[in-house]
């Protein structure tokens, strides 16, 4: 048995309107039936483009997030129907480290304070001394000297903020840590650091991760397995060189033909996938699967009505897609192009839109004009003159 497994996990945020009394008028659905096993010891690497759900379901493993349904199952108890009391215990075993380390650490505290404040809350440590001995070791582990103890968080860098960060998870000696964009806001070459040090420290302690990111090549180069996302939903899940080798899902070949190659020649030589349109709403997805709208390889038939199971195709690799299988063999013909002409659609649809929103504004600003008599002609006002000349009389 997997040390955590995740069953058909929906979170749906609720939109409410409404002066004096709230009424639900539909939902946010950021995560929609995700399903995923990480074993002991493995690195999980989760991906996808921005608004796809990736931190919404690692704080919903968290329960920082309620659970609409589904099951969060971690070492045989399914935290998703634990009692508030319980939970808290639970989430010694399972710690976070955030994406912005400033904005996660209290400004008006010291390290040792924030750091020791989850140890007394979980009762760990006989005193504070014994505490303060603990946290030495721990900011050592992860590159810190013990004089940081009596700093405060605006003192530090963005690398040792991050790494006080990791601190604050070991502390409590955890099974689990989900790094949430643990690399994000720092430059590459503390990136770098900080990647080995979450390796290092998984091979002497033992640790799981389930790491949440937006770097493929940070993702591949830490994780086991990786889950691509999609709209609130998993579309592909393989091991990690499985994955970067051969992608089967449409959405995550264009995310592959992303990725820089650093050789100039296969750079040159590499087909570029670009995507028709932008990321629908999670408080709309389209009916059937939730990429068809987008993807170059859409059918008529299943895609718009129908929405695709995650299924394993051979070897631990799962995708979520009706004609994969047919896409790998050539079966299948493109029904919507992949080059620039995807981006010039886009923008001519977006253009066009533009353009009708103004021609509408203008045409309910303009005035209503009153019908006018019309000008006299100067060659008719000259013989008009004439006649009242000759009609007048003499003197």
């Amino acid at each position: 048995m997997s040390l955590l497994e995740l069953d058909g996990v929906k979170v749906h945020f609720p939109v409410k309107k409404g002066l004096f009394f709230d009424r639900t008028v539909g939902h946010v659905y950021a995560v929609d039936g995700v399903s995923l096993s990480v074993e002991a010891g493995q690195t999980y690497g989760l991906v996808g483009e921005s608004g796809c759900g990736k931190t919404t379901l690692g704080r919903a493993v968290l329960r920082l997030n309620d659970i609409t349904d589904g099951a969060v199952v971690f070492d045989g108890t399914d935290l998703a129907k634990l009692p508030s009391e319980e939970m808290r215990a639970f989430r010694r075993r399972l710690q976070m480290v955030f994406q912005d380390p400033l904005g996660s650490l209290n400004p008006r505290q010291n390290i040792e304070s924030i750091l020791a404040e989850g140890m007394a809350a979980h009762n760990i440590g006989k005193d504070q001394a014994e505490r303060r001995e603990k946290i030495k070791e721990i900011l050592a582990k992860v590159g810190l000297p013990s004089n940081a103890m009596s700093r405060y968080p605006h003192e530090f860098s963005g690398g040792q903020r991050q790494r006080i960060g990791i601190a604050r998870a070991l502390v409590l000696e955890p099974d689990v840590i989900i790094c949430d964009e643990p690399v994000s806001a720092l430059d590459v070459s503390v990136q770098a650091q900080v990647i080995n040090l979450l390796e290092e420290l998984q091979e002497s302690l033992g640790l799981t991760y389930l790491v949440i990111a937006h770097d493929l090549a940070v993702v591949r180069h830490i994780s086991d397995v990786i889950g691509v996302m999609y709209l609130g939903g998993l579309v592909e899940e393989a091991p990690s060189d499985a994955l970067y080798a051969g992608p089967r899902h449409p959405y995550t070949k264009a995310l592959m033909s992303a990725v820089p190659v650093p050789d100039p020649e296969v750079e040159d030589r590499r087909e570029r996938i670009l995507l028709h349109g932008d990321l629908p709403s999670p408080a709309n997805p389209p009916a059937g699967c939730r990429f068809h709208t987008r993807c170059p390889w859409v059918q008529e038939t299943k895609c718009a009505t129908e929405r695709p199971p995650l299924l394993d195709t051979g070897d631990g690799h799962k995708v979520a897609c009706h004609f994969t299988a047919e896409i790998e063999a050539g079966t299948v013909k493109q029904t919507l192009a992949t080059g620039i002409e995807a981006v010039i659609s886009t923008e001519a649809v977006a253009t066009e839109a533009v353009e009708v929103s103004e021609g509408d504004a203008e045409t309910a600003d303009a005035p209503v004009k009153k019908e006018e008599e019309p000008a006299t002609v100067p060659a008719q006002a000259d013989a008009g003159e004439a006649e009242r000349a000759e009609e007048s009389p003499k003197a």
